[in-house]
């Protein structure tokens, strides 16, 4: 009797070790399974200066949007990569490609000589030139007339660094500020008395805050490209999906939504 309790106990025990490797088995296989059916994208961390409409700005709710926005998705849609914005000062951008805490960088940011020191570019994919803004009741007209005046500009801009050679030439004081929504304040404060920015930027605020402005005649500026660290090897894949998204007609469908003027 003691016998045959002794292997009763045996082969149930027997039985829950087998329950339990197979109980084991299985939740092994749902996890891989889940694993493969949740397999997430690679980040493609960009960085921009949200305060650049309409190339990039947020929206009444805080979303970011504009022309470089959009263009950025396709382009992480192009490429297979989950987009993450990131947003900081304009004069900031730089520093971080160099110190590798973002991917790319996508801010209206024109392609110059000494930008390329520090960084490498995409090809070009817009190229605005710049203006020269007033309020109505003020205005000039050309820039002679800018003698004795304020002009205000965005740190670490292209325009920076064309104020500061103009001023020389035509004897205006530079004022330098973080962004374009500081500059818009500052005029309409009258602590400067001329805004000098980007084309479409500035066709902007002269549609929606009646000013009025004239081209900078003095200077070709280099398109807007997409900036890198030194190295990167996602220039040539941002540069492949440049071209596919150009030639789907998705770029100058971009161009028509949010610039006031295709170029």
């Amino acid at each position: 009797m003691k016998f045959s309790f002794g292997k009763l106990i045996t082969a149930f025990l027997l039985i829950m070790f087998l329950a339990a490797c197979g109980g084991s088995n299985e939740t092994d296989t749902d996890s891989n399974e889940d694993s493969g059916d949740s397999e997430e994208k690679e980040v493609l961390t960009m960085a921009t200066s949200a305060d650049f409409p309409p190339f990039e700005s947020r929206d009444t709710e805080g979303n970011f949007e504009g022309f470089d926005i959009e263009l950025a998705q396709l382009i992480a849609e192009e490429l297979g990569y989950e987009l993450k914005i990131e947003d900081m000062s304009f004069d900031g951008l730089i520093g971080a490609l160099q110190a590798e805490r973002v991917d790319m960088v996508m801010a209206g940011m024109s392609a110059t000589e000494k930008r390329k020191e520090n960084v490498d570019f995409s090809s070009e994919y817009n190229r605005s030139g710049e203006m020269f803004v007033t309020k109505a009741e003020e205005p000039i007209e050309a820039l002679e007339e800018l003698e004795g005046k304020k002009v205000g500009v965005q740190l670490g801009t292209i325009q920076e660094e064309g104020a500061d050679q103009l001023s020389e030439e035509y004897g205006f004081e530079v004022k330098k500020v973080d962004d374009a929504g500081i500059m818009v304040q500052e005029i309409n404060s009258n602590r400067i008395d001329v805004m000098y920015m980007d084309k479409e930027v500035a066709k902007g605020y002269i549609e929606s805050q009646g000013f009025v402005g004239f081209d900078d005649p003095t200077t070709v500026s280099p398109g807007m490209a997409i900036a890198f660290p030194k190295g990167s090897e996602l220039v040539e894949e941002v540069n492949a999906a440049l071209e596919e998204i150009e030639s789907s007609g998705q770029l100058n469908e971009l161009k028509e939504k949010w610039l006031t003027e295709s170029e």
